[in-house]
């Protein structure tokens, strides 16, 4: 039983910090799947006037970096896409991926059939070409290693296959794409602006990242005077931005900011190992105590200090590294259920697992925990203390206190160490809780049904004939049994599809350079009716407005406050975004949406129609890739989409449907952070407090079968159940009231790493504080009772007799 109870208790902890540390090591600190990454570099750039610290990359910049740089080996640029095929079977929207020539290259992983791109496949007007990815290649071709040359149909335009990648290969932390397509640029008709791609690079052999960093500062200047603005805007614009290098490890794209996070996880687990080496301790020293006869006399027969403590080493050892191997299996199930779970926001996951640096890790964490909890009995029994081994373990004398002092000192530490832990959980919690308080800007998520259609330019022409085809299909849709509002827009809140430009009111004076950037979205008639996103002031877009392309607008309530102090006031004013676009009156304001989640400010946002004229310098500008959102309690059920893919085939059958969600999984996704946070730290804190509690009974358990004789003579001289039962309690209180008081200090200086992970929460939130403490309280109370309840029950004669 001894050895079963320390085998679980080491598993459970070994398990959790292997698995912890398998995710630590996946994510952070195993290198990228590419060769040499370490050479491998982001290129971002920080527009400080408008307090942007990722500003993409743009065709202008990508140009002359290429081409004038001093610390590259070769730089490439590209965003991810979506693009339909069709002419084989259905339609379907497959994910896509644009790269520059460069890219494929800088990665070092070349096609495992036909070839890459180069320069000539990135001119525009070349042959349109396409390179597969291995999976949609399986999928659709089913291998068939004849595919170089053939065509296939992508956005209605045919495109010759010349590659397709190899099984290993992942481009970054993507969600794997089908294809991969090149970017076409005409050098001749490059403009300042358009930062919509991400730039990768590989560095020169010996340069550092500050040289890498000061090369792409010497360029900025030199791109705003080697390109001219687009319409309507001027290049002091550009200039007044400015914009400084950004270059970083390519690895910190991947990641993002998910290490703070699996740092603190980390921590808490290994707390949560020490409480579980505390336990195991415990355990060895009543199970010393048990031997202490046999120890003293073999210490008595020559046996010195070095060959006892080596021989209860060795046992703790094997005791440890059984529990590895146990705890090994515990950490492979505990991968496979975060791979089920495949949680959002998680980097990396397939590459997580259990490889040769966390087999090491298991080890040594093994042995350290085994030298850990091995060295307390070690410290306090093997030596000079056995030779008083026979004097102390007469069976005629009571257990003294300084023989309990060692147990108390753990079961203190031990709970201590789940006060930390609990009150993790506890602000975690509260984080949740006020992020579920906070008004989105939009209600009724969870029966809003999404999806998204793109018209290819091929595939229809004329831009208003698109428009009539888009208002066919939401037609089709409004009239699905159970559908009560249907629109679309280029994005729904917290999809993360994020489009921001600079607008200029009217009616206000700006410096020169100055840029007040917003949000923007094109929505069609309904859209905030569908999302249930209340109108404050005016009136929504008509399709008059749409058709005879009036120039009118919607702007949130904090952009209208921020201009013209409120909704009211914001009617009847006019915006724009360049010096060669139309004037547009605000027609309506409606109320702030949180588009980037709740844990963030609602930006402010600038709503437009999807098909208008002069609007960024353009004379015609429409949206093709729409996503459409439809309200029926049937959201998410199969036979509804069922029903709108009719719809929309009905309308034309090459129109494949991609993203198909509810609206209530990007809400869920912008908490996915915090509530995936919540659960672990949740775990470590019960497994804390379980360990905690546990270990708080069997102290006050063995220290009732160890004052049976003293016991006995209370009983015997009239002390009441109530009395010996309260005598056992009190000393569980005081072990659980000193844990408690040495864990709040603890806590207040550990919540400080704590503090990005919170949101409208105090580190030293007294709530969460006073909930634990009374509650931890309460379970050690209940703890240190139920063993107590045997001292009430003993038997004065028979433990007299027995000693």
């Amino acid at each position: 039983m001894f050895t079963m109870v320390t085998l679980i208790t080491l598993a459970a902890g070994v398990g959790a910090n292997t698995a912890v540390f398998s995710v630590l090591e996946g994510v952070l600190l195993k290198p990228l799947p590419y060769p040499h990454s370490g050479e491998l570099v982001g290129v971002w750039h920080v527009a400080q006037a408008f307090h942007n610290a990722d500003l993409n990359m743009a065709p202008s910049n990508y140009f002359i970096y290429r081409e004038q740089n001093r610390t590259f080996q070769d730089l490439g640029i590209y965003h991810s896409d979506s693009v339909s095929v069709t002419g084989a079977g259905e339609p379907e929207q497959v994910r896509a991926l644009d790269v520059s020539d460069g890219v494929l290259p800088i990665l070092g992983i070349p096609p495992m059939l036909g070839r890459g791109f180069d320069r000539a496949d990135s001119t525009t007007g070349s042959p349109d070409v396409v390179i597969l990815t291995y999976g949609y290649w399986r999928r659709k071709f089913a291998g068939d290693s004849s595919v170089i040359g053939h065509p296939i149909t992508v956005n209605a335009k045919p495109r010759q296959i010349v590659g397709v990648m190899p099984e290993s290969f992942h481009f970054l932390d993507y969600q794997d794409p089908g294809l991969i397509l090149p970017l076409q640029f005409n050098r001749n008709k490059t403009t300042l602006g358009e930062f919509s791609f991400e730039g990768v690079a590989r560095l020169k052999p010996g340069v550092t990242l500050a040289e890498a960093n000061a090369d792409v500062g010497r360029m900025v200047p030199i791109v705003w005077d080697a390109f001219p603005a687009p319409p309507g805007f001027s290049v002091e614009l550009f200039k007044h931005a400015h914009v400084v290098a950004n270059v970083r490890p390519l690895s910190q794209d991947v990641v993002g900011d998910v290490g703070k996070f699996l740092w603190v996880l980390m921590g808490s687990i290994g707390v949560v190992l020490l409480i579980a080496c505390a336990n195991v301790a415990n355990l060895l020293l009543v199970r010393v105590e048990g031997r202490q006869q046999e120890l003293a006399i073999r210490a008595a027969l020559g046996a010195g200090r070095g060959r006892l403590a080596a021989e209860l080493l060795l046992e703790s050892v094997v005791i440890g590294l059984l529990g590895s191997i146990v705890g090994l299996g515990v950490a492979w199930a505990a991968l496979r259920l975060l791979a089920a779970m495949n949680p959002a926001g998680l980097p990396r996951l397939h590459e997580i697992g259990i490889d040769s640096v966390v087999l090491v890790f298991n080890f040594v964490v093994s042995l350290i925990a085994s030298l850990l909890f091995g060295s307390i009995p070690v410290l306090k029994y093997a030596g000079a203390r056995m030779q008083t081994g026979l004097r102390e373990g007469g069976r005629t004398l009571s257990q003294s206190r300084e023989r309990h002092r060692a147990r108390n000192t753990l079961v203190v530490v031990q709970v201590s160490l789940a006060v930390v832990l609990l009150i993790c959980s506890g602000l975690m919690i509260r984080t949740f809780r006020a992020l579920t308080h906070v008004n989105a800007g939009f209600s009724g998520a969870a029966e809003v049904q999404t999806f998204h259609v793109t018209i290819p330019e091929a595939e229809v022409a004329d831009p208003e004939k698109t428009v009539h085809m888009q208002e066919a299909i939401l037609h089709k849709l409004e009239s699905i049994p159970g559908v009560s509002a249907a629109a679309f827009a280029n994005s729904v809140p917290m999809d993360g599809n994020e489009w921001s430009d600079p607008v200029y009111a009217q009616d206000r004076n700006y410096t020169e350079g100055q840029l007040p950037i917003r949000r923007f979205n094109f929505a069609s008639p309904g859209l905030f009716q569908t999302l249930r996103i209340p109108l404050l002031a005016g009136r929504d877009f008509t399709w008059n407005d749409v058709y005879n392309k009036v120039p009118v607008a919607i702007v949130s309530e904090n952009f209208a406050r921020e201009y013209w102090h409120d909704a009211a006031g914001a009617l009847g004013k006019e915006i724009r975004v360049s010096s060669k676009d139309d004037w547009r009156q605000i027609i309506g304001v409606v109320g702030d949406v949180h588009e980037n989640g709740t844990n963030q400010d609602a930006p402010e946002i600038a709503y437009w129609p999807t098909y208008m004229t002069h609007f960024e310098s353009d004379a015609v500008n429409m949206r093709r890739t729409l996503v459409y959102a439809i309200r029926s309690p049937r959201a998410g059920a199969e036979s509804l989409m069922n029903e709108v893919r009719q719809a929309v085939w009905s309308i034309d059958g090459n129109l494949p449907l991609a993203d198909v969600r509810v609206l209530d999984y990007f809400y869920n996704k912008s908490m996915s952070r915090t509530s995936f946070t919540l659960i672990m730290l949740a775990i470590a804190g019960g497994m804390a407090l379980l360990l905690g509690t546990i270990g708080l009974y069997g102290v006050i358990a063995y220290s009732v079968t160890q004052r049976t004789r003293e016991i006995g003579i209370r009983i015997a001289v009239g002390a009441q159940q109530r009395e010996l039962t309260g005598m056992f309690v009190r000393q569980g209180l005081l072990l659980a009231g000193a844990g408690v008081l040495c864990g709040i200090v603890v806590a207040s200086a550990a919540m400080r790493l704590l503090r990005t992970l919170l949101f409208h929460v105090s580190t030293m939130d007294p709530l969460t504080y006073a909930l634990v403490c009374v509650g931890l309280i309460a379970t050690c109370a209940l703890a240190s009772y139920i063993p107590s309840r045997a001292a009430s029950k003993v038997n004065p004669v028979e433990a007299l007799r027995a000693e």
